[in-house]
């Protein structure tokens, strides 16, 4: 039915899109107090790049990816995620030539076919750092921490932090072969996808959503066992950091994330209070992928957080979230006369910053107070063509029920003077009431 969403999608509506708009404001304002500046790359690329990028062995590629050709022949993806698509852009503009490191972030759509659930949606959006150029634990300790501050900010709980490392090319070539040995004593009992992987990148067995599979790679070898001294140095320098900022955490050996282009760090945010679909942030180094891209060796690393997953969260918690914004005035209007007076004053209100809307349709007194009512007009000023030629109306405060006089001929200022006199009278200055008329000429907005 053409009336109906795509299954897998989901319409934010005018009464809920505040709470999304919040999250949005506060994840970029976050990311700006650690030095991050937004970048916008487009939805859809080239699918090599996702093939390359991404990795040819995980469940994204194989299975989940939008991919079709374009009236020119080329074969376009939409994006499954946005790592892939900011090294892109690091790349073709040359940001490798700019002030390293370079740190982005950024607010992407993306797209996977994947089962509809809680928490995960085909068309679902993200929230997510890169930063390229610098091998240091440091950066690595940074961006934990700047996940951990968004959560923070949005007053989210009961989180657990997931740590790992996937060592480096060099010493993962030797726990690949620890792997292989162990699963092929149980070949017959894999998946016929995880038997695929199992020469190609036995460590995404490890990450399988099918229930045999996850039993088989309980007893698996540890990663932390084949580590090189390189990357276990690195891995220890990162906790000692994360210490240093009172981050607490848990070592999981048996997270390997589902990205192929994973390098030594990797973590996951995990909350127990959305079901199955616990982690809520998750990133690390990808210390080879501007090289796999065709760029010069370039350590970088980053994370993901899904928006509908985190507001989810946000509303199991009963986290708060500020109230949706409502017109600071309507104007009910009747007869001609008044029509044209309540343009030209919410007009007048609009260039001075307040938000001011009137009835369209040009219904009863009755029926735009109700409209009024509805859309939580905060005051409500009605002008009929008596109040034009007198040049005065009254605007009434709908919280408290109080009505004041005010002037056409100099209503915005007016108005100021009775919404900040309204603001300031529970202000107590040596124990007695503020006097608001010995300070402010009323009509006088300066």
């Amino acid at each position: 039915m053409i009336t109906k969403a795509i299954k897998g999608t989901k319409d934010v509506l005018p009464k809920d899109v505040h709470k999304n708009q919040y999250i949005e404001a506060t994840v970029l304002e976050t990311a700006q107090k650690f030095g991050y500046k937004e970048i916008r790359t487009p939805v859809f690329e080239n699918t090599e790049l996702f093939q390359r990028g991404v990795g040819d062995t995980t469940d994204i590629v194989q299975k989940e990816m939008y991919s079709f050709d374009d009236k020119g022949g080329r074969n376009i993806t939409l994006r499954p995620e946005g790592t892939a698509g900011a090294a892109r852009a690091f790349l073709e503009n040359g940001l490798s030539n700019e002030a390293l490191p370079q740190k982005v972030c950024y607010l992407a759509s993306c797209y996977r076919y994947e089962k509809p659930q809680a928490g995960r949606l085909r068309e679902f959006h993200q929230f997510g750092v890169e930063c390229f150029g610098t091998a240091s634990p440091l950066a690595d300790a940074e961006i934990i921490a700047l996940a951990k501050s968004v959560f923070d900010e949005l007053g989210v709980k009961d989180l657990s932090l997931e740590i790992n490392s996937i060592g480096c090319p060099k010493c993962r070539a030797e726990y690949h072969k620890a792997l292989k040995e162990y699963f092929r004593a149980r070949q017959d009992e894999l998946c016929d996808t995880c038997r695929d992987r199992l020469e190609r990148n036995p460590m995404r067995i490890l990450d399988c959503k099918s229930p045999i599979c996850a039993e088989i790679a309980k007893s698996a070898p540890s990663v932390l066992d084949y580590l090189c001294d390189e990357c276990r140095e690195h891995f220890e320098t990162v906790q000692k950091y994360l210490k240093a900022e009172n981050i607490e955490f848990t070592v999981n050996p048996k997270i390997v994330r589902g990205l192929d282009y994973y390098t030594k760090t990797v973590f996951e945010f995990i909350s127990n209070s959305i079901g199955a679909q616990a982690a809520v942030a998750a990133g690390g180094r990808y210390d080879g992928l501007i090289e796999e891209l065709g760029g010069k060796p370039t350590p970088s690393l980053g994370f993901g957080m899904g928006l509908e997953r985190l507001l989810l969260l946000m509303e199991t918690q009963g986290c708060e979230f500020p109230k949706s914004e409502t017109p600071d005035l309507f104007i009910a209007a009747l007869g001609e006369k008044a029509v044209l007076k309540a343009v030209e004053t919410a007009q007048d209100m609009r260039a001075e910053g307040f938000s001011c809307v009137y009835d369209l349709n040009k219904r009863s007194l009755r029926a735009q107070m109700k409209y009024a009512d509805k859309l939580g007009a905060k005051f409500i000023a009605v002008i009929g063509d008596n109040e034009v030629d007198e040049g005065i109306t009254k605007l009434k405060n709908m919280e408290t029920g109080e009505e004041t006089e005010i002037a056409l001929d100099t209503f915005v200022s007016g108005y100021y003077n009775i919404t900040l006199s309204e603001q300031l009278a529970d202000i107590e200055i040596n124990g007695e009431a503020f006097d608001f008329g010995s300070f402010f000429n009323v009509g006088d907005k300066e």
